[in-house]
């Protein structure tokens, strides 16, 4: 095994941070087992205390051991990890996650990655690993290691490199509460991807019902300056987060989400662009408007957290 893997994990074993590439976005990792390295991360990130961290591990049996799985749950497991997906579950009364990590709740948020940094990490250290996406709470997510150093620099004990992540969005979490699969936030496994695999529809979550995973509050995903969304025709003093075929621009500064209207090409560019954007100096970022089927509702979701009241 690669010694850099070694060397993190023994990081984590000592109760420290190591911030590594999954296939969504890159991670800030500590022993989910320990409440002093959990706090680390609340502290590294300044992130509120209330919201719960995901749990990686390596194999769908680990995630048996943590959480109590519903036959709807067992089914989403089956189909689609190791991958980009969270399932929130009751938590095992023998969980080994600490209750810093879960915000004190009755739930767990659980997640088997796919890349194999992440992988490996995992089997070297032997225990679940919380990791909230490695930048300060409320920015926009790290898709490369350089942005993981941007954001969090010293706060972090090691940064391991995997070059750019492959979707470029958080995972979808879905909660499986009884027989109902509720979306709590949109991602690369898509709702009618879930209503395949189980049979049945899944819910919208309940605005109010306050938080029980990770990536729900109003105002998240931001870059410093204003975000202004379903824009056709930028100012010229703006940004420009563009989708699709746009000849004629007149903005400060542009990015194209994807010249071809691919949705998945536009997730995996959504937050580089958005930094790059944020880095040019312009006030206002405006963004191009995207559809709002399949992939686009996980992109329209990370955006209208983006240009939500701080």
């Amino acid at each position: 095994m690669d010694s850099s893997i070694l060397q993190a994990a023994n990081i984590l074993k000592s109760g420290g941070l190591v911030a590594f590439p999954t296939e969504t976005v890159y991670g800030l990792g500590a022993d989910a087992t320990n409440p002093a390295a959990v706090a680390k991360i609340y502290e590294a990130k300044g992130r509120p205390s209330f919201n719960p961290l995901i749990a990686h591990v390596l194999t769908v049996e680990d995630a048996f051991a943590l959480g109590i799985f519903s036959k709807h749950a067992k089914l989403l497991a089956k189909a689609f990890w190791p991958g980009p997906l969270t399932l929130v579950v009751p938590a095992q009364d023998n969980c080994a996650t600490c209750e810093l990590a879960r915000a004190g709740l009755n739930t767990i948020a659980i997640r088997v990655p796919s890349h194999v940094i992440a992988r490996q990490l995992l089997q070297a250290f032997g225990k679940p690993i919380v990791a909230p996406s490695a930048n300060r709470s409320g920015h926009v997510s790290p898709t490369t290691a350089s942005h993981v150093c941007e954001d969090l620099g010293n706060r972090v004990d090691l940064i391991l490199e995997g070059g750019s992540t492959e979707f470029g969005l958080e995972s979808t979490i879905f909660l499986c509460s009884g027989q109902e699969i509720i979306l709590l936030r949109p991602g690369s496994i898509t709702r009618q991807m879930a209503e395949t695999v189980v049979g049945v529809a899944v819910q919208d979550s309940d605005k109010d019902a306050g938080l029980v995973a990770p990536g729900q509050l109003a105002s998240h995903y931001a870059p410093r300056a204003h975000v202004r969304l379903d824009v056709s025709q930028p100012k010229a003093d703006e940004a420009y987060l563009a989708f699709g075929p746009q000849p004629g621009l007149d903005a400060f500064a542009v990015e194209n989400l994807s010249f071809s209207a691919d949705l998945t090409e536009a997730a995996a560019n959504l937050y580089a662009m958005l930094r790059r954007l944020d880095q040019s100096g312009a006030k206002t970022i405006a963004v191009s408007p995207i559809p709002s089927h399949g992939l686009g509702e996980a992109i329209r979701d990370r955006l209208a957290r983006a240009a939500a009241p701080r």
